[in-house]
């Protein structure tokens, strides 16, 4: 039956991206605020397209497409493309593309902001025993209950679970789907997720639920949006990557949180306002517990270099 408990890849799956999955019909700016949000974000994104010599930009999980629509006043000529499951948004210029699927090769840049955390993948809990198991969950409740033994040589290698209670999401689809999206590129592949590293996994996973603002009960039933942390050491390995936080990328870009001179305010007011506003935003961007924590997985086939890493 439909509603019956399911492995949670699969009902997470549809509850994103089946017909009426929460992707299908939702933007995702309706519902939480992200980098691609905050209009200094959308400078530093081109000034990395002008460093790499980006004739495309590919922006994938482009949302309601708006790191884009600010892309297209900072990069006349450069070739913008949304990758995006939702319906073309009314307000994108006609020169951005927009299709539902990543393109065969990409000459340029390739941009995913918060697009891992959201590919569906399984989850798994130590039972009392000490075996690990398949967790299962109905789509419309929420509630679950453990399933088969499961057994996978990622968990081993990256996230061994020894303990009764202790949870994981299971990340080797991610990792294969992010190292096909980056074998695509030629040129650098930037994907940009909240993670986390071998040496602070969580210990009983990290699913949530986001609608409205707020955080809100995990129920796969297409209403809400279902995310969990990317395991970041892991998907950079499979993609030959290497990993910078968004604060340190961001800064090696330019961006800069530091309040403008007080004296602006009494010689030019409105240039001191314009100079606070970008200020708060590179702040957003920056903070630590916050965006600032993000982190960049950069795979360069350019030897460019461009950000250190």
């Amino acid at each position: 039956m439909a509603n019956q408990p399911r492995p949670w890849r699969s009902v997470w799956e549809q509850a994103l991206y089946g017909d009426d999955g929460f992707f299908r019909r939702s933007r995702p700016a309706a519902h939480f605020r992200t980098s691609a949000h905050v209009a200094l974000f959308a400078e530093a994104v081109a000034e990395l397209a002008r460093r790499t010599s980006a004739g495309t930009v590919v922006d994938l999980g482009a949302g309601g497409g708006e790191l884009l629509i600010a892309l297209h006043q900072h990069l006349p000529g450069v070739r913008l493309v949304g990758v995006e499951l939702a319906p073309r948004p009314a307000a994108l210029p006609h020169e951005i593309a927009w299709e539902t699927a990543l393109p065969g090769r990409i000459d340029g840049l390739l941009i995913a902001n918060e697009w891992l955390d959201n590919v569906p993948c399984d989850v798994v809990e130590v039972d009392p025993a000490g075996v690990v198991r398949q967790v299962l969950v109905d789509p419309s409740t929420g509630d679950e209950q453990l399933g088969d033994p499961y057994a996978d040589p990622w968990l081993d290698g990256w996230w061994p679970l020894t303990e009764p209670g202790q949870r994981a999401e299971v990340g080797a689809v991610r990792d294969a789907a992010w190292a096909d999206a980056a074998a695509r590129v030629t040129g650098t592949a930037v994907a940009i997720d909240y993670g986390h590293r071998r040496d602070d996994r969580p210990p009983f996973g990290s699913l949530r639920s986001y609608r409205d603002g707020r955080e809100v009960d995990v129920v796969p039933d297409g209403s809400r949006d279902v995310t969990a942390d990317v395991a970041v050491d892991s998907v950079a390995l499979a993609a030959g990557a290497t990993v910078l936080r968004q604060r340190d990328a961001l800064t090696r870009l330019g961006v800069d949180g530091a309040r403008p001179p007080l004296d602006l305010a009494g010689t030019d007011p409105a240039a001191y306002v314009r100079a606070l506003s970008r200020s708060g935003e590179a702040g957003e961007l920056l903070a630590r517990g916050g965006l600032g924590d993000f982190w960049w997985i950069i795979t360069d086939t350019t030897g460019h270099g461009t950000l250190g890493a």
